[in-house]
């Protein structure tokens, strides 16, 4: 079933029409890549031992190297990192239009 993007990402703002696809595509690939296991956007990565705490904080880094944003304080909160949506949220909070733009430049590396 094909999703719309109407379906996809309406209440975030995140559908695959949406700039926050590129990012999650992305994401979803360096997840893939690094875990050997195909994720969804949305399901937990905590809940089902996808990440560990060394994990996350390379995570971290692949987000603040890829999208040229910093990531601090309270934006290392847990759940900032729980989904790949809020993954994404998270770099279009930090890095707005320059992030979105770096999805589609990086999304290939």
């Amino acid at each position: 079933m094909t999703k719309t993007s109407d379906q996809a990402g309406s209440a975030t703002g995140t559908g695959p029409d949406a700039a926050g696809g590129d990012i999650a595509d992305e994401l979803l690939g360096f997840l893939a890549a690094r875990t050997r296991t195909t994720w969804e956007r949305d399901q937990d990565l905590f809940a089902v031992g996808g990440m560990s705490s060394l994990f996350a904080m390379q995570l971290v880094v692949h987000l603040e190297k890829t999208y040229g944003v910093t990531i601090s304080g309270a934006d290392l909160m847990l759940d900032n990192f729980r989904t790949v949506d809020a993954m994404v949220r998270l770099v279009h909070k930090l890095g707005g239009a320059r992030a979105a733009a770096a999805a589609g430049t990086t999304a290939g590396e």
